[in-house]
């Protein structure tokens, strides 16, 4: 939810800072380089050594990111929220989705299309409430999220024990040796095609997401858009639980 503010207001930063398209596209490029490339290092990282509190951590990237974002008074600073905003995406999600994981009690496909859902559910609000909190009065308002942040923190705080306690039963246990019929460079194919489906899916997602509203806003009178504004990311939520559940057999 926090992540789609930075998109919705987009309209209010371009007439601030006079932005042009261009500027617009760093803005995204910014973020998304933040939160797609350091998330493999810091996944690469998590795998040899986990860090349970990372969790609450990334949500203070991300609440950092959002205090900046309310104060920022030109395009250099909204570049630098958009940074510390993607930053705590990439340092929360690999252990977040390993927590998943490990509550899943064996369903894995279920446990990460929940995950999934409610990450997709939270993106489609934000544009939702940014319309009602931030779009009438102002980027100042995007301060009362914090309050969201900070909820989170504490949340992910009592998730990061669970987490902890969980990892050093598990270590006391012997690991099971996983063996791999396939051989490598059938790996490295599959894996670099999923890779090029992942990479063509969000480029159009990033595209889409980051004009939509700008169009929206020039084109449509805002009623229709508070209406449309989930419309990009419900159709997500719904194919994420399916799709999971069918590739879980279940």
């Amino acid at each position: 939810m926090i992540q789609s503010l930075i998109l919705a207001i987009y309209p209010l930063l371009q007439a601030e800072f006079s932005l042009t398209f261009v500027q617009i596209g760093l803005i995204t490029l910014t973020f998304q380089l933040a939160s797609s490339l350091l998330q493999p290092v810091v996944g690469y990282w998590t795998d040899k050594y986990p860090m349970p509190w990372s969790l609450p951590v990334g949500m203070c990237f991300t609440l950092s990111g959002l205090v900046l974002l309310a104060m920022a008074g030109s395009f250099g600073g909204v570049l630098l929220a958009a940074a510390l905003v993607g930053t705590g995406s990439s340092v929360f999600h690999p252990e977040s989705s390993r927590v998943a994981r490990m509550a899943s009690g064996g369903r894995h496909g279920l446990a990460q299309s929940i995950f999934q859902v409610g990450g997709n559910f939270g993106s489609s609000l934000g544009p939702l409430l940014a319309a009602v909190i931030i779009a009438p009065y102002g980027k100042g308002n995007v301060a009362w999220f914090v309050l969201a942040a900070l909820l989170a923190i504490v949340v992910l705080a009592q998730i990061s024990r669970w987490y902890a306690a969980q990892h050093r039963i598990a270590k006391g246990k012997p690991k099971a040796i996983i063996a791999n019929p396939l051989p490598r460079n059938k790996v490295v194919l599959a894996v670099s095609v999923l890779l090029l489906l992942i990479f063509s899916k969000y480029f159009y997602m990033a595209s889409i997401s980051s004009y939509y509203t700008l169009l929206s806003n020039a084109k449509i009178r805002i009623i229709n858009t508070k209406r449309a504004a989930p419309s990009v990311c419900l159709p997500v939520c719904g194919g994420c639980r399916n799709g999971n559940r069918r590739a879980s057999g279940r």
